[in-house]
């Protein structure tokens, strides 16, 4: 079944998405419906079907929490939680919504930590799920954009009988804006046969799983196609078919439209969430065939899309990790639009071939370094690229770094060589739009 672009799909039905008329948000919606936040009879589980605005949309962040949300088996029932009379008297209105976002964050504790999933990161922000205000019915272009370069430099390093591609990622935009220049740089690659690559990812907060995947393709062999990368894993209601909330988020082609699901126009509710249904898969992209060992420059703001790129590697390279324990960001998210606002909450589990996703805490270096706060990417003295060369060539760290800087650097671009890392760079998350209908 064709994949689609469905994150940023507003909360309305397939006609008035259409005809682009005023938004019904999702209350209003279960008047008529009897829509509850589960499939149990039982009242307590039931909303108020009156009230205001802000109630309805106090009322939809729970009930979404309740079935869509990693952790929802953590979330008490509505009685017990009573988002209005709790958030109700909050204002600005986008202040209790984010209240009470965080403080459903909150419920669920890692017992290997014996701190909550999402602890927080600074006051009032937990470290994943997020709301923000306002939304859009592009099909792409609603929520967190990931702006910036995906490509930040790129050189071929030759050192004695050694190649050594460096590339060092910005972030993970929209793949149809950075698949040309990630070609022609793994091309690059490809002609310098190397069998080490180094990946800088220091300042890379993340982005679209899509791009982070085609990533992986361009470095695995062929010999790993058909070999599992990932899996995104849902929550069991999820799985199961039954998060009904989702009927309201309609589910849309890449140009915003409708299609058509059993002679009706399908919604969120019809995909395909299980574990089976979300196992990706290596399929070889380019010709770069030579790399036996990845070495991954990482700090605290490496996180989301960018561990996915590790974890997937992991189980199929020597991966090595130098510099400081990345962010920690095992789990990914689509946009659920309420009324005016789009609320991100953390829906799936990255596992890798091996099962593994136990990186709440970030991902431990093999080499502990604490690099600049700006680098100057891919210069060779740089302390954390001086000590990937240093591993892969086995070499004193002056000695090697005097034989880099007088051998021949070949790079199609010499002035990409010298580019400043963004010290705005933020977790951008790791979005997920692609979703395939149940057959």
């Amino acid at each position: 079944m064709e994949r689609s672009h469905k994150s940023n799909d507003h909360l309305r039905d397939g006609k008035s998405m259409m005809n682009k008329t005023p938004m019904l948000f999702i209350f209003w919606l279960c008047i008529l419906s009897g829509c509850k936040k589960d499939s149990s009879p039982n009242e307590e589980n039931i909303s108020p079907r009156t009230g205001t605005r802000m109630q309805f949309t106090l009322d939809s962040i729970y009930l979404y929490a309740k079935q869509v949300y990693l952790w929802s088996d953590a979330v008490p029932s509505y009685n017990v939680f009573n988002p209005r009379n709790n958030y109700g008297g909050i204002s600005p209105e986008i202040g209790a919504f984010r209240t009470e976002l965080l403080d459903i964050s909150q419920l669920k504790t890692n017992p290997a930590t014996g701190k909550p999933f999402e602890f927080l990161v600074t006051t009032g922000n937990p470290k994943y799920s997020f709301l923000q205000n306002g939304t859009t019915i592009t099909s792409r272009n609603a929520g967190p954009i990931v702006t910036g370069n995906a490509i930040l430099a790129h050189s071929i390093f030759s050192s004695g009988a050694d190649k050594v591609a460096y590339l060092a990622l910005g972030s993970f935009p929209d793949l149809s804006t950075c698949k040309t220049d990630l070609d022609n740089a793994f091309e690059e690659f490809a002609s310098a046969a190397p069998h080490h690559l180094v990946i800088d990812l220091r300042s890379n907060g993340g982005g679209y799983v899509e791009t982070a995947e085609y990533v992986a393709n361009l470095i695995a062999p062929s010999s790993l196609n058909h070999k599992i990368m990932f899996a995104e894993q849902f929550n069991d209601q999820m799985q199961n078919g039954n998060a009904t909330i989702l009927t309201h988020q309609p589910y849309l082609d890449e140009a915003g439209n409708p299609i058509i699901y059993k002679g009706r126009n399908a919604t969120m509710a019809d995909v395909d969430y299980t574990e089976a249904g979300n196992t990706y898969k290596f399929n070889k992209k380019g010709s770069l065939e030579t790399i036996n060992d990845v070495y991954f420059i990482v700090s605290g703001r490496t996180a989301s899309a960018s561990e996915l790129l590790i974890s997937s590697l992991k189980p199929h390279f020597n991966v090595k990790l130098i510099g400081e324990k990345t962010y920690g960001k095992p789990v990914g998210f689509f946009a659920i639009n309420i009324d005016r606002y789009s609320v991100y909450l953390s829906s799936f589990l990255i596992r890798n071939a091996n099962g593994w996703s136990d990186y709440f805490d970030g991902i431990a270096p093999d080499v502990t370094i604490s690099g600049a706060s700006n680098p100057i990417f891919g210069d060779p003295g740089e302390a954390c690229l001086n000590k990937a060369l240093e591993l892969i060539n086995g070499s004193a760290v002056s000695k090697l770094a005097n034989a880099i800087v007088r051998a021949k650097v070949m790079q199609a671009s010499p002035k990409r060589l010298f580019i400043q890392a963004d010290t705005a760079a933020a977790n951008f998350g790791m979005l997920e739009y692609r979703f395939k209908l149940k057959q």
